[in-house]
């Protein structure tokens, strides 16, 4: 393991994190608000710190091996979390360091929970400063999916390995030939949501955080009442069209960019994803309609907006969900396990990985009928070995199984069973919004013990690493050689 390479790109990654802060240091100082200093001395530190390390092993061998591989990206998110929190903690907010450390890796991961309160009077710095930890982290989020998780092969994801992520040398300049594209994608995404929310309704500063909330599918608004403060159809709209961009798989639109003369085909689970989308928005506006008496238009638009925002692990709110019933809070917790596409910003088990294990399961019973014939299971048109079905399996045993620990975990803090639940599923998931009073819709957690925050941030960080690249830490045999 090459520990020397690892520590160079977390130096190159903080010397970038502290140029970014000072960009809503610049916002604060032509507001006048005083925490622009607070963003100009965390900017020194951690460029400062960045640098020591980019420095002292700058001449060092770049190749990273395996083991590498899962440090880095372990590694890298709990520098630039840690960095990134020093703003909130030293603002004008007062903040501890646990609800800093919150606030922050809850933006880096894309969750969108919030502690912070009174956002509607808040400095714009710090505003912004939020958004762009929701941006930095979705961009993260693509790049380790397209580059990192299928050299890594952790949970079925080695079966994108050939279309983006092959580390051959050969292969190289095809992997980041998409993934600078994919960026690019990323960004205009961004610019032109942005674009959108403007002519929709919004002031430019809420266009722009906004945006960078959505396209991320973070959560984090400007404002304590979300989306619903605007009580704008258009603005629903456009950020629900964006939702949905931000969790089909990015590459797709990189591969469609390169190969615009002859389309790629479509990724199966782009249309599995907008199948189910699809419905449960309309299982859940009947629910509206037939057992709690809402007019249709109404049941479909407040179903369109929050279904689509839970499925998609983004976290904005246009009203209280919570009060619709068990029935409908079912509906909304499955969605937190569901997810969106692979390569998306967007977090949760998966679409493709679902494929794969009803795909398995069908084959399974198709063998009882028929013990002599040769089945094969297909993802599109590739066949999906037994290595990655397994891979699939224990992906989705230790993702319930981390579930079920941290639940009870966080019920020992005092929290209520269907918050506890809830709150791991939206932390894992990136999704933002639990269920029940405490940390519904329109709740937040603030309130919550400092243990049930910091058991919510591993949540968090298990969640988005995609649980192995944490877990294989903890084996012995990684430490050995």
């Amino acid at each position: 393991m090459n520990l020397q390479s690892v520590l160079f790109v977390v130096g190159i990654l903080l010397q970038i994190l502290g140029v970014v802060m000072l960009i809503p240091g610049a916002v604060d100082a032509m507001d006048n608000n005083p925490d622009w200093l607070v963003f100009v001395q965390s900017a020194m530190a951690t460029f400062f710190f960045g640098s020591i390390l980019a420095l002292s092993f700058r001449g060092v061998d770049r190749h990273l091996t395996q083991r590498s591989g899962y440090l880095i990206t372990v590694l890298s998110w709990l520098a630039v979390c840690a960095f990134g929190a020093l703003p909130l903690w030293f603002s004008s907010l007062n903040l501890s360091l646990t609800n800093a450390f919150f606030e922050t890796m809850s933006g880096l991961t894309t969750t969108g929970a919030t502690v912070l309160s009174g956002l509607d009077a808040m400095a714009p710095g710090l505003l912004l400063w939020r958004s762009l930890l929701h941006w930095i982290g979705g961009a993260g989020i693509v790049l380790t999916a397209i580059i990192m998780l299928p050299m890594l092969r952790i949970g079925g994801m080695q079966l994108f390995r050939t279309e983006s992520s092959d580390i051959s040398d050969k292969a190289m300049p095809k992997v980041y030939q998409i993934a600078i594209v994919t960026v690019i994608v990323y960004l205009a995404l961004t610019m032109l949501c942005t674009a959108a929310l403007y002519i929709a309704g919004m002031t430019g500063f809420d266009a722009v955080n906004h945006a960078m909330a959505t396209v991320a599918t973070g959560g984090f608004s400007t404002k304590d009442a979300s989306i619903g403060y605007f009580k704008s159809l258009p603005i629903e709209l456009v950020i629900v069209f964006f939702m949905v961009a931000g969790s089909l798989p990015l590459v797709f639109y990189a591969r469609l960019a390169l190969q615009w003369k002859h389309a790629p085909a479509m990724d199966p689970q782009i249309k599995v994803f907008l199948i189910i989308w699809v419905t449960l928005i309309s299982i859940l506006t009947f629910w509206q309609v037939l057992a709690n008496k809402a007019p249709f238009l109404t049941a479909l638009r407040q179903s369109t907006f929050n279904l689509t925002s839970i499925l998609t692990d983004t976290g904005f709110s246009t009203t209280d969900y919570s009060a619709w019933g068990s029935f409908a809070q079912g509906i909304f917790f499955i969605s937190l396990l569901i997810g969106g596409c692979a390569g998306s910003t967007a977090g949760a088990v998966k679409i493709f990985r679902w494929q794969i294990l009803f795909g398995s399961m069908r084959l399974q019973l198709l063998r009882m009928l028929s013990q002599h014939r040769v089945l094969v299971l297909h993802y599109g048109l590739r066949i999906v070995d037994s290595e990655m079905t397994s891979s699939v399996r224990n992906f989705l045993f230790m993702y319930i199984s981390t579930l079920a620990v941290m639940s009870v975990l966080l019920m020992a803090t005092g929290l209520d069973p269907l918050s506890s639940a809830s709150s791991v599923a939206m932390a894992m998931a990136g999704a933002g919004i639990g269920l029940g009073p405490i940390v519904g819709p329109v709740g937040n957690f603030e309130p919550l013990t400092d243990a049930a925050k910091w058991i919510l941030i591993l949540s968090m960080l298990l969640g988005r690493l995609e649980l192995s690249s944490i877990y294989v830490l903890l084996l012995r045999d990684f430490w050995r050689h």
